[in-house]
């Protein structure tokens, strides 16, 4: 598994990072999620970033508002350095680390 960050731009807050450090990050606003959002346009299970052996994979699960790869509303991508993550009305930055 490579190393990887995302950087958390809240709408209404702090810039904070999240290492990740496990297979698969869970996003959403439920208490069970590794990165916890507040944003209540953001589905307690929103979105999973999952590492698929050679590259990271972003999947939305099903969530009401969806989910934006650098614009882009998906289903599932795989991620690069620098792709901006839209989730309600938080922007995740995903960085791949050397």
């Amino acid at each position: 598994m490579k190393p990887a960050q995302i950087i958390i731009q809240p709408s209404d807050g702090p810039a904070r990072i999240h290492q990740i450090t496990a297979e698969e990050t869970l996003i959403g606003r439920s208490v069970h999620s590794d990165i916890k959002l507040t944003d209540t346009g953001i589905s307690r299970e929103h979105a999973a970033i999952t590492w698929e052996g050679t590259s990271y994979v972003l999947e939305d699960l099903q969530s009401t508002n969806g989910t934006k790869v650098n614009d882009k509303r998906v289903r599932s991508a795989e991620l690069r350095t620098n792709d901006r993550i839209q989730i309600g009305r938080t922007v995740l930055t995903f960085c791949l680390s050397d």
